[in-house]
């Protein structure tokens, strides 16, 4: 997958999770929790989410590692290179 289709599959499940977030309207450095108001339940069904789209394992020590898109992607893109 290229970024931009990582960043895409991102979106789009926090979208899915929290469909009154618009995915055009979401910035790389924005927080989920801080600006995006997801709360932890919210973060679990986005990393389960991910997993299954993506096939990628999220620790819950990693989370800090998609607290923004930005991050989350450039996590992503590490993880997939490593699975």
């Amino acid at each position: 997958m290229t970024e931009d289709e990582i960043r895409a599959a991102f979106l789009d499940e926090i979208n899915r999770v929290a469909p009154d977030i618009e995915p055009d309207s979401v910035s790389d450095e924005e927080h989920l929790q801080d600006d995006l108001e997801l709360d932890s339940m919210d973060i679990l069904n986005l990393v389960a989410a991910l997993h299954d789209r993506l096939e990628v394992s999220i620790p819950e020590t990693d989370y800090s590692c998609i607290s923004t898109p930005g991050k989350a992607v450039s996590y992503l893109i590490g993880k997939m290179r490593t699975t």
